[in-house]
This record gives structure tokens, C-alpha cells and sequence, in this order.
């Protein structure tokens, strides 16, 4: 076999090496990002739970202005939760445990507003309780969005032979957002039925 024919063939191998690569590190690309997106709906999700928090504090002041303890409760960690959420270094267990902490005080302050009956029938605090359902739903499918597209990625990263270039190009597993249910849901805020706690993370 001459010469110039090895040559093309060696040549045609790197090119179809090469090809297989970048196919590879592309789809990689295509499912980190998806990752990234999957987060980023539950982030802006969570946020806007935190943004309905003070209107639901205020109405409720406006009923139990004498539980100031409540408020501060909750007021502090909205704060912390906000400040997790704002921190790029915080991690996913951190973003759980500030969220859950919250999701603590909400409890506290349902547990207030079932004293006052009147404040159970007031229009806006009923409106901000729909709001707050509509959030959970898309939390919830937010949510199951993200973990199937991490089960995939992070399958994908692992398997033979694409963690080889995995590897090279330090593609690294991403964390589920998942941890028990009593941390990771969204609250749902029901003022209906007074005696049974509905506020959940």
C-alpha cells in the first residue's frame, strides 16, 4: 500500500475522531445549558414567592398588628432567602436550607392569621393565596423539569464513552434539587381550613 494512501487514511480517521468530538462535546453543551435553564425557572419561581411575602405580611398586620414577633420571623428570612438566592457561590443545600427557614415562618404566620376570621375573608389576602397556589403548581412542574434534565445530563457525563470527553472538557454532575419534601416544596398557603397546617416548602 503506497504511502499516500495511509496518509488518507490516517487523515480520514482524525477527521471522523474529530467529528465524533465535537458531536459529543455539543451535545454535552446542549444539555448543561438546558440544566442551567431548567434552574433558572425555578429561581425566578422562588423569587417571585418571596416578592408576594411582604403584601401577604402587611394584610396581615393590618388584622394582628400586636405579633410583631411573627413578622420579624418572617421578614428575616425572606431576607435570608433573597441573600442565598443573590450569592453565586450559594449551593443548592444552601438555597434549601434558607428557603426552608421561611417555609418555617410562613407556618408561624398562618398559624396567626387562623385567629382572626375576618382577615380570612378579606379579598386581598384571598387573591395573594391563589397567587401563591399558582407559584406551587409551577414550582412543582418546574421542578420535575430540572431533576429530569440533571438525570439525564449527569447519566449522559457517566457513561461510557462519553465521560472520555466528559472528562477532557471537565463537565462536571450536576446537583438535583430534590432533597425531602419538606424543604423543596414551595409553600402553599391555605387560610380555609382552620387546624391543619397546609404551609409547605
Amino acid at each position: 500500500m503506497s504511502g499516500w494512501i495511509i496518509a488518507l487514511i490516517i487523515i480520514a480517521l482524525i477527521v471522523v475522531i474529530g467529528v465524533w468530538i465535537i458531536g459529543i462535546y455539543n451535545s454535552l453543551v446542549g444539555m448543561r445549558n438546558r440544566v442551567g435553564n431548567g434552574w433558572s425557572q425555578i429561581d425566578v419561581l422562588l423569587k417571585q414567592r418571596a416578592d408576594l411575602i411582604p403584601n401577604l405580611v402587611e394584610t396581615v398586620k393590618g388584622y394582628a398588628g400586636h405579633e410583631s414577633a411573627v413578622f420579624t420571623q418572617v421578614t428575616q428570612a425572606r431576607a435570608g432567602a433573597l441573600a442565598a438566592a443573590s450569592d453565586p457561590n450559594a449551593t443548592l443545600e444552601q438555597r434549601a436550607a434558607a428557603e426552608q427557614q421561611l417555609s418555617n415562618a410562613m407556618v408561624n404566620l398562618r398559624a396567626t392569621a387562623e385567629a382572626y376570621p375576618d382577615l380570612k375573608a378579606n379579598q386581598n389576602f384571598m387573591n395573594l393565596q391563589d397567587q401563591l397556589r399558582q407559584i406551587e403548581d409551577k414550582i412543582a412542574y418546574a421542578r420535575q423539569f430540572y431533576n429530569d434534565v440533571v438525570l439525564k445530563y449527569n447519566n449522559r457525563i457517566m457513561q461510557v464513552p462519553t465521560n472520555i470527553i466528559a472528562g477532557m472538557f471537565h463537565f462536571v454532575p450536576a446537583q438535583y434539587f430534590a432533597a425531602d419534601e419538606q424543604s423543596r416544596q414551595v409553600p402553599q398557603v391555605n387560610f380555609t381550613n382552620p387546624g391543619v397546617p397546609q404551609v409547605r416548602f
